[in-house]
């Protein structure tokens, strides 16, 4: 049985079995952007994601190469973890904290975008995200709450609601921040290009690099 759909008068065909709609599309923000470019802050919403993306394969490889332990057979199952390295993005690139060299910073970041725009996708999720932490008191805001709404109004009841709401939010919390991270807050860096890298603070005065980028159909 023939599973794809033709349409008449045209030579295109296409097989929506086969086709994986969750997987990421090399043209799919910069068709998002042609289509909705009316729409105020678009661009810079899109550029955030992908410049997000960057920032934790970034993080991921300058992790690896720091581990004797880095995983070498299975780089997309990243387990190595530097937690002297933090950053934060902005639609124009992300500033990296931490004891870098810059040279390694260089090459982090090119390894890192070619890493995620050949599939690698993993590497656009970090635990330490500050999405996780986001997640974590949003669900334990709403579990509060409704577990003081159907608990009775009394303190030992309500006390331990709280403890259970609690426990359950830190436990779903990061699978559910790792979905947020996937579909919400990062996208694959297609359209990310690297100008430069120089020291720079951020606007708290914190000193770090900052790895510029600009947009690229």
């Amino acid at each position: 049985m023939n599973t794809s759909t033709s349409i008449q008068g045209s030579s295109f065909t296409f097989d929506f079995l086969s086709f994986d709609f969750t997987a990421p599309q090399p043209t799919q923000d910069a068709d998002l952007l042609r289509q909705l470019s009316f729409i105020p802050g678009l661009k810079e919403m899109i550029l955030l994601r992908q410049v997000h993306a960057l920032e934790h394969a970034t993080v991921w490889v300058l992790s690896e190469a720091n581990s004797a332990y880095a995983p070498k057979s299975n780089p997309t199952k990243v387990q190595v973890d530097n937690e002297l390295l933090g950053g934060l993005s902005t639609e124009q690139g992300f500033y990296l904290y931490g004891e870098v060299n810059i040279s390694d910073l260089r090459r982090a970041v090119t390894l890192g975008l070619n890493r995620l725009i050949n599939g690698e996708w993993d590497l656009a999720v970090h635990p330490r995200c500050g999405t996780n932490a986001s997640v974590a008191m949003l669900l334990t805001a709403g579990l509060a709450v409704g577990v003081n709404l159907l608990l009775p109004f009394r303190p030992i009841e309500q006390l331990i609601g709280l403890g259970i709401a609690a426990t359950t939010a830190a436990e779903l919390a990061p699978d559910l921040g790792s979905i947020a991270q996937r579909y919400l807050t990062t996208a694959i860096p297609f359209n990310l290009a690297i100008e430069n890298i120089t020291l720079s603070r951020d606007l708290w005065g914190r000193q770090g690099h900052f790895v510029k980028v600009r947009w690229q159909d």
